[in-house]
């Protein structure tokens, strides 16, 4: 999973991504004129890959990872002057899932780009500067379509049909500042506009940017979009704990009323943003979380490790995680009737622990 942080200057975005991946990234760089981003993959903490250690003493642990792309600061205006940097969209369309940085701590010694303080006022600014760049691009899109759609084949000419009305439509919500993520796609229109990456489109992780002081009691934002979830969390704070040993952090987040990390949070939002789970691998040689999205069937969650195990699946063989803890051990969970076999149609389960039965 890739997630792109962005944000307006001085919001407080590479503080937060150094939180997130324990980095030192220079938090002044992107102020100075950077333009290549920070890149970090984080390791996606899961106490059950712990617990299953314990019980088969594995070679390997393997947890599911996060790649966080920090890239440079977005202006409030960049519409006015000739949109988002083609560097900027390079790095960004290709993300999953986007980390909006939103500023609502007070510092006289870091300005604010729009001079005063306002969360609600930032996110609808970044809203619109997205809504904009991918307005742009379906604008050029529509230009050529229009002036080639009557010279190709029949065939050809409904699927360029289905592809302009499905961009005129969402260019009309773009224009009434409906971002594309909440406007209706068929199956097959999503399947015919994947490649445009469009950045409206894309799931958003606002996190809220707050001083120390305002921990205790965050400042409420009335804010609701499809696919956005909202998190409240002290970068500078987060930051400083990331760099701390465990035991210690512990101790600074028990004194702040803290009550995990910023990692942790910020993922777990994530995970259920994008409506992941995760279904898990354990044996002698390894124990391995693999990352799903949820109600995918076994043969498709099979793929996640390897096509031919997808290809040649016969069953799959699951225990959820909690009932062989209660167990104690595989033979027992059997013993206990815990563990069954299951067909290709099965819909997997968070947790769910599976062995693969195939042949190719």
């Amino acid at each position: 999973m890739k997630i792109g942080i962005i944000g307006l200057p001085n919001s407080g975005k590479t503080t937060v991504f150094n939180a997130l991946t324990r980095g030192t990234a220079e938090t002044a760089a992107f102020s100075s004129g950077q333009i290549e981003p920070n890149l970090a993959t984080v390791k996606v903490p899961d106490p059950r890959l712990t617990a299953l250690a314990k019980l088969y003493s594995p070679k390997k642990i393997t947890p599911t990872d996060v790649q966080y792309i920090d890239v440079a600061g977005m202006s409030s205006g960049a519409r006015s002057s000739g949109g988002l940097s083609p560097q900027f969209l390079n790095y960004i369309s290709q993300v999953d899932a986007l980390l909006h940085v939103v500023r609502a701590f007070a510092d006289d010694s870091v300005p604010h780009p729009e001079e005063t303080v306002d969360p609600l006022r930032d996110i609808l600014s970044v809203d619109m500067e997205l809504m904009f760049s991918d307005m742009a691009i379906i604008e050029r899109r529509l230009a050529r379509l229009r002036a080639e759609i009557g010279k190709v084949p029949t065939k050809e000419r409904e699927v360029r049909q289905m592809e302009l009305d499905a961009l005129e439509r969402l260019y009309a919500g773009l224009e009434a500042e409906q971002p594309i993520r909440a406007q209706e796609l068929t199956e097959d229109e999503q399947r015919v506009l994947r490649g445009f990456q469009f950045l409206s489109a894309k799931p958003i992780l606002i996190v809220v940017n707050i001083g120390e002081d305002q921990i205790a009691s965050p400042p409420s934002i009335t804010y609701a979009s499809p696919k956005t979830s909202l998190v409240f969390l002290s970068g500078q704070v987060e930051a400083e704990l990331a760099q701390l040993e465990d035991e210690d952090a512990q101790a600074f987040m028990d004194d702040l009323g803290i009550s995990e990390p910023a990692r942790d949070r910020v993922i777990t939002a994530s995970y259920a943003m994008l409506g992941l789970i995760s279904f898990l691998t354990a044996g002698e040689d390894e124990v391995r979380a693999w990352t799903i999205r949820a109600n995918t069937p076994a043969v498709e969650a099979a793929g996640a490790i390897h096509s031919d195990i997808q290809r040649g699946f016969i069953r799959a063989e699951i225990v959820a995680f909690d009932d062989l803890m209660a167990a104690g051990d595989m033979a027992a969970a059997k013993k206990a009737g815990t563990v069954r076999l299951e067909g290709k149609q099965y819909i997997v389960k968070d947790g769910d622990i599976i062995h693969f039965l195939f042949n190719v």
